[in-house]
């Protein structure tokens, strides 16, 4: 199973030090979601003992800037997220096959000076069937399960209930993280697992969301290989019969 992080300067934490808290949890590997952050990944995967996925999570204002910055972020990238928490960001997200993964799409994110930008957004049966005709995978994020309090909690289980019957009605992709911007926020794939019992969501129905982060990266890689044309077509020489 896999985890997607935010590392330093987004984060708290070094992509080096998520690394090694990953492989002390049980994880086969992490996906860093860099949007400041460039890490030096050849040199971490020689050095880590777990997987380390260069990602790139677009945050932005609006879809027409997402849109310039997820064409530029596909070919240098092996996963491409949009960040989303607005009406209009998710629905961009969930309609653009270039994309991997809508993240947040209840929460948005927070300005410089800290204020809330964008959590006004929901996921309805349109961009569920959206999703999966794009495959794009959408985030069940158990961050504000973990680290928030009181009615915002309550609040936040109860959008995730929602989306996890949409996403099981409409055979949608998903991904499931906690959302961690410092290795202490990380939690073992065994404790999420217990998160999604408590709350409805099931265990192995999440164990399924922490291993998707795994098998997109593997696809993807080969996608961006030189002999990659066209799923199920690569380049290579052809085997003549004896």
């Amino acid at each position: 199973m896999y985890e997607a992080v935010h590392a330093h300067p987004d984060g708290d934490s070094t992509a080096s030090r998520f690394a090694a808290t990953a492989e002390r949890y049980g994880y086969e590997g992490v996906v860093v979601r860099a949007d400041d952050a460039d890490p030096e990944y050849e040199r971490l995967r020689e050095v880590a003992n777990v997987d380390v996925v260069d990602g790139r999570e677009i945050v932005a204002p609006d879809p027409q800037h997402a849109s310039g910055a997820v064409g530029n972020a596909r070919p240098k990238h092996t996963v491409v997220a949009v960040r989303g928490g607005t009406d209009s960001l998710n629905r961009f997200a969930v309609e653009q096959a270039r994309v991997d993964v809508l993240a947040r799409p209840f929460e948005g994110t927070r300005s410089h000076d800290g204020d809330q930008v964008g959590g006004d957004g929901d996921v309805n049966h349109v961009l569920a069937k959206a999703a999966r005709d794009n495959d794009v995978r959408i985030e069940v994020n158990l961050g504000p399960v973990l680290r928030d309090r009181g009615g915002g909690r309550v609040r936040h289980v109860d959008k995730l209930r929602r989306l996890k019957r949409l996403l099981d009605h409409y055979d949608t992709p998903y991904v499931v993280s906690a959302n961690a911007s410092s290795h202490l926020q990380l939690r073992a794939p065994r404790e999420l697992a217990a998160v999604g019992a408590e709350t409805g969501l099931g265990d192995e129905w999440v164990r399924e969301g922490l291993a998707e982060w795994g098998r997109l990266a593997e696809r993807n890689r080969e996608r961006l290989s030189e002999s990659f044309i066209t799923p199920g077509v690569e380049r290579g020489r052809y085997e003549e019969d004896d």
